[in-house]
């Protein structure tokens, strides 16, 4: 069952309310999966967090945001892989 990332974007995020220099949102991730010729989409969205030591333009929060996402994608679908061969 290959996943394939088709999507991914910053739907949310905002200041912490009491941690100076964190921002939290939430990343939409979109995936298809293809199961015996069929593909299926799965859309997802991931709470995240990034801290910064000062401020930054709101490019590069949103990709700090997206990095975040992605990290935690890359690792369930490894974990979903894994899961295949049982």
């Amino acid at each position: 069952m290959p996943y394939d990332l088709i999507e991914i974007a910053v739907s949310e995020k905002h200041p912490h309310p009491r941690l100076e220099g964190r921002v939290t949102g939430k990343v939409r991730v979109i995936l298809r999966e293809t199961m015996d010729g069929r593909d299926a989409t799965h859309e997802l969205f991931i709470p995240v967090w990034a801290q910064f030591a000062e401020t930054r333009p709101e490019g590069d929060v949103d990709m700090a945001l997206m990095l975040k996402a992605a990290t935690i994608v890359a690792r369930l679908k490894a974990n979903l892989s894994r899961g295949e061969g049982v």
